[in-house]
């Protein structure tokens, strides 16, 4: 692929698009089976969502990129009625910080890879909420979840346990990016 934009290119960036939203998605979900689903958000967003941005960004080397990704999960939250800054601000930065390192190395694999990693804070803006505000997080598991989710949430997110989540999440997401890369073949030449 080149670095430019064309047709084929925003075809792919589309499949691309859906395939990371669907994946965030399945991050959430998965949330909702078990609190402490919901406070590992990045270590399986690390798992899940990386080789999704991983290979978006091999194929499509152009600038944008990223953008394309999180502009996806922006409309996602607006179709779900949940844009809110919470939600839409992490994704915005985690945007521009992607873009940024991808520019910043000429859109090599180096490049891709760490903005891979960027990219999977997609559902920051949910679990971020877990130590950022834990009261609102607090009220809206009791309104909108089973009985005793609230509390087994607020007895499996000590403030720890953040930075441990960041780390492991971020470690996970590289081992990620590179299984994708083995797997899928990239062109480590451009």
């Amino acid at each position: 692929m080149d670095n430019k934009w064309n047709k084929k290119n925003a075809l792919l960036m589309v499949i691309y698009v859906v395939l990371y939203v669907v994946m965030t998605v399945i991050v959430c979900v998965l949330g909702s089976v078990h609190p402490f689903f919901f406070v590992c958000y990045q270590i399986t967003a690390g798992l899940i969502v990386t080789g999704v941005a991983a290979k978006a960004f091999d194929k499509v080397r152009a600038p944008g990129a990223a953008c394309c990704l999180s502009l996806g999960m922006i409309l996602t939250f607006l179709a779900m009625q949940d844009a809110n800054m919470w939600h839409c601000l992490p994704v915005v930065i985690i945007a521009v910080l992607a873009e940024i390192v991808r520019f910043m190395f000429k859109y090599n694999s180096v490049s891709n890879m760490i903005a891979a990693v960027i990219m999977s804070f997609s559902s920051f803006g949910y679990y971020g909420q877990i130590w950022f505000n834990r009261d609102y997080t607090y009220k809206c598991a009791v309104e909108e979840m089973p009985v005793g989710y609230a509390e087994s949430l607020m007895n499996l997110s000590p403030a720890w346990a953040f930075p441990v989540v960041i780390i492991i999440g971020i470690a996970l997401a590289f081992v990620n990016y590179n299984i994708t890369k083995k797997l899928f073949k990239f062109d480590l030449y451009r």
